[in-house]
């Protein structure tokens, strides 16, 4: 991840205003001093967010020292210190509870994805995380599932176009919304259609999407429409990427098996539980 883009720079001023405000209120009480500190694990899992939590105090106090013991998508077990700090104690209490939120809620990310992704090794599927993420923060809980091994879907609506239930309801039909997409877009762009049944799929194939998401069909159902859609691409000479979306995780092996390319699952953003981090702190001797 890019963390010196504009956004990003905008997040991190946003994240530190909302905790910080109008300055710290405790801070009078605490002495003037450099102090070191450390970030601590709780929980085992996959860390992610370091970079994140330097830029965050770079911003905070440029005289603030970072250290990362873990790099970002890498296993942390309970115990180890996985980022360390040198700087004014003010600072670095400042910046504590934000930069703990950040590591917490994406290693937590991180962690949810990787243990699905581990349900499709031996397999050729990818796992794709969805558009339901928290707002504001998209680019970074996109991140944090790359972290994990998945791979990222639609960042936004000006991503790709994609026919959905309700785009298909309010238009003229699936192949007449495709030629009206492929008259009006750059070549470029992909079109994928949401398929809610096997004639719906088979239509966008037709068609020439790009890409059919089969939206909470069994694996049984799915197991026998792919052939029938492989069997249209072969006509064509189109390759189409197939897609199972809306399923429970714990079924996830077996829409693996059905020959889907990507499954695409809300679950390691939605779901995910944050991995517990603390921060400790320590007066640095200079004798």
């Amino acid at each position: 991840m890019n963390i010196r883009t504009p956004t990003i720079s905008r997040l991190l001023d946003l994240w530190l205003d909302e905790d910080i405000g109008r300055g710290d209120l405790t801070q009078s009480a605490v002495e003037n001093k450099v102090v070191s500190a450390c970030c601590i694990c709780k929980q085992e899992g996959l860390f992610c967010g370091g970079e994140l939590v330097r830029s965050l105090y770079k911003r905070l106090d440029k005289s603030v020292q970072i250290r990362l013991n873990k790099s970002d998508g890498e296993q942390v077990f309970i115990g180890e210190k996985v980022i360390e700090l040198t700087g004014p104690v003010s600072s670095l209490l400042a910046g504590e509870r934000t930069a703990l939120n950040l590591v917490m809620h994406l290693s937590g990310i991180a962690t949810a994805t990787k243990t699905l992704v581990l349900e499709l090794e031996g397999t050729n599927v990818k796992l794709a995380d969805t558009r339901k993420t928290t707002p504001g923060l998209r680019q970074l809980e996109k991140y944090a599932v790359r972290c994990g091994g998945g791979i990222n879907h639609r960042l936004g609506l000006d991503d790709a176009a994609m026919l959905k239930e309700n785009h298909i309801a309010w238009s003229k039909g699936i192949t007449e919304s495709i030629k009206t997409l492929r008259e009006n877009l750059p070549w470029t762009t992909k079109v994928i259609v949401e398929a809610e049944t096997s004639q719906q799929a088979k239509e966008a194939v037709s068609a020439g999407a790009d890409g059919v998401l089969l939206d909470e069909m069994k694996p049984h159902d799915i197991r026998k429409l792919i052939p029938e859609l492989k069997a249209i691409t072969k006509n064509n000479s189109k390759n189409i990427i197939i897609e199972a979306s809306g399923i429970d995780p714990k079924d996830i092996r077996d829409y693996a098996s059905t020959g889907v390319d990507i499954i695409s699952s809300s679950a390691p953003i939605s779901q995910s539980k944050w991995i517990d981090f603390s921060m400790r702190f320590n007066e640095i001797n200079e004798n």
